[in-house]
């Protein structure tokens, strides 16, 4: 069964849309590490929220992507524009629409 990894952040103020650039300017490796699906939204009730949604063909292969160096240079200019204020949530994937 694949790895569903679901995650939020939040961002100092005036800083989402730098992250969200950002975030999806590092998703272009991800296929060939084994990423199904990625996905960054844009909270729509709160403008400090930014939500990842991931789909791996499993843990494995989402645990080496945070070592793939594009992945740890996204992480380092995310970082600073973050408040530290994060949730994560881990699943199965059953399936489903993109998947």
């Amino acid at each position: 069964m694949r790895y569903g990894y679901i995650g939020s952040m939040k961002v100092k103020p005036g800083y989402r849309a730098e992250v969200v650039a950002i975030l999806v300017a590092g998703a272009d490796g991800l296929r060939k590490a084994g990423c199904d699906l990625y996905v960054v939204t844009e909270s729509a009730t709160d403008e400090d929220t930014v939500w990842v949604s991931e789909v791996w063909q499993s843990k494995e292969h989402h645990d080496a992507s945070l070592q793939l160096p594009e992945a740890r240079a996204s992480i380092g200019k995310v970082m600073p524009l973050l408040t530290g204020e994060f949730t994560r949530q881990e699943t199965r994937v059953a399936g489903g629409l993109g998947i």
